[in-house]
């Protein structure tokens, strides 16, 4: 059984979607992946419900009670690495990670940020389009690298910017993409459709047209 080990820091809706997806696409059965934990960093995180009404292990790490980022990402890759996993997913975690926990994971830590990177890498970033006047704004599924938002992308999901579109109606859309994007991203890492190879994505030909797509 292929292992997925979600983190999270707040509300958990992609969380949400991760196991709702799961459990509707038996992915037990059908890929041979499961979500076997979920980590987070607030013990106060909505998200931790979800994963405990799905049955699902949720172990709090809180960040305050560590010296140093380098101390934090040490106790998380211990709480990871006792399930073994086959893909570590950022969904919504808030906090950056130090070169060397990314390096351990490489190729097999995903991030979904809502963007069409690289515009609008951080944070703001439904101010930032608007700010910008770009027609398409969306989110993106990537690789972690030691650089933030900026590992090889995998897959996209753009929605169109309407006009009196305000930060939050903007947000709300963009959020509805993730649900899909995200989902689909780890099914198909996971199926052996995409992978790292040497920096750079690599997608079977019949995965292509799932992983660039706009949203309604």
């Amino acid at each position: 059984m292929k292992n997925i080990v979600v983190l999270i820091s707040g509300r958990g809706s992609n969380l949400r979607a991760l196991l709702e997806t799961e459990r509707a696409e038996r992915w037990s059965e059908s890929i041979g992946a499961r979500i076997a934990a979920v980590l987070c960093n607030r013990p106060d995180a909505a998200g931790l419900a979800y994963a405990r009404d799905a049955g699902v292990p949720a172990q709090v790490i809180d960040h305050r009670d560590f010296g140093d980022r380098r101390a934090f990402d040490a106790a998380l890759a211990q709480a990871i690495d006792v399930h073994d996993p086959a893909l570590v997913v950022l969904a919504g975690f808030m906090r950056v990670l130090t070169r060397e926990f990314v390096a351990q994971y490489e190729g097999r830590l995903i991030n979904i940020h809502p963007s069409l990177l690289p515009a609008f890498p951080g944070l703001a970033t439904h101010r930032q389009a608007l700010d910008a006047g770009v027609r398409f704004h969306g989110a993106t599924v990537h690789f972690v690298s030691d650089q933030v938002d900026a590992g090889p992308i995998i897959g996209q999901a753009a929605v169109i910017v309407r006009p009196g579109d305000d930060e939050a109606s903007l947000a709300a859309r963009v959020l509805a993409a993730e649900h899909v994007l995200l989902p689909r991203c780890v099914r198909l890492l996971l199926d052996g459709a995409v992978r790292l190879q040497q920096g750079r994505v690599v997608v079977r030909e019949d995965a292509a047209r799932l992983l660039a797509f706009v949203a309604e």
